[in-house]
């Protein structure tokens, strides 16, 4: 197949990509033929590259032809073991403020504080800076009260008894049996809402991310100012965008915890007769 490359590009490297590409769901094993039809490649070349294949242990030879070998999965899971868990949920959150025109973040429960851990923000002017690393006290901020609703109540005892060290004063001081209530409301409905609980004219909605076990390990937000969107904007057209792009990140955590501890390090097993 012809292909516009720059002078360094090198064509045996993509032709044998082409080959290990060609093999489809419901299709693991292909002859000679499949393969030269499907890749456009002569027969003779096709031929040449199986063999490399094969000697490197990306395939096999099968009763009809050749099938590909576990150890291709190698080459996605390099890619996979590259990034954190927050690198993976950034594109999905870069999705999400082009759909709200709003900032978003993600934080972790650190006591009785949550610790803002990735963020993409959009110029809007706000009462309190956020930077990587800003805390704020759980219980006055949407995306606090999401991670505060998933702990157990021995949990929730040891956080809530640990001195927050934010140095913010929150508007909203609730006691124990307000919060209580606002945490089980959080549970029912899986995501919570702080209308300028923490500050005037701070406005978020936030639900929880998950991990390949179910639990919730973060928090997603949508921030937006007070003065320029409702609750009911917020709720109504922010919230659906945010619960779905929390799904999407809770299901490429839930792939990555299911990479096998052995191909994370690199020493995934060959197979043995």
């Amino acid at each position: 197949m012809a292909r516009q490359a720059g002078p360094d590009f090198i064509e045996a490297l993509a032709r044998g990509l082409d080959v290990l590409r060609c093999f489809q769901p419901g299709q693991p094993v292909m002859t000679l033929s499949e393969i030269a039809g499907a890749t456009g490649l002569a027969r003779p070349t096709v031929r040449r590259i199986l063999l490399t294949l094969d000697e490197l242990g990306y395939v096999r030879s099968a009763e009809r032809g050749f099938a590909l070998t576990p150890r291709v999965l190698e080459l996605g899971m390099t890619y996979i073991n590259s990034l954190s868990m927050w690198d993976i949920a950034r594109p999905h959150m870069q999705r999400l403020v082009t759909q709200t025109n709003e900032s978003t973040s993600m934080a972790q429960l650190d006591g009785s504080d949550i610790v803002y851990v990735t963020r993409v923000a959009v110029p809007k002017i706000i009462t309190l800076a956020v930077t990587i690393g800003t805390r704020f006290p759980a219980p006055a901020t949407s995306m606090g009260k999401v991670l505060l609703a998933a702990l157990s109540p021995v949990e929730l005892d040891e956080a809530l008894a640990q001195p927050g060290r934010s140095g913010v004063t929150a508007k909203w001081q609730p006691d124990r049996d307000e919060l209580d209530a606002a945490l089980r409301e959080v549970r029912a409905r899986g995501w919570a809402l702080a209308d300028e609980d923490l500050a005037p004219g701070i406005r978020s909605v936030a639900t929880g991310v998950r991990d390949g076990h179910g639990r919730v390990v973060a928090a997603l937000n949508v921030t937006v100012h007070a003065a320029e969107t409702s609750v009911r904007q917020l709720t109504e057209e922010h919230l659906p965008r945010l619960l779905c792009a929390a799904a999407d990140i809770s299901r490429d955590w839930a792939l990555l915890d299911s990479v096998p501890a052995a191909v994370h390090s690199g020493l995934a097993p060959t197979a043995t007769g």
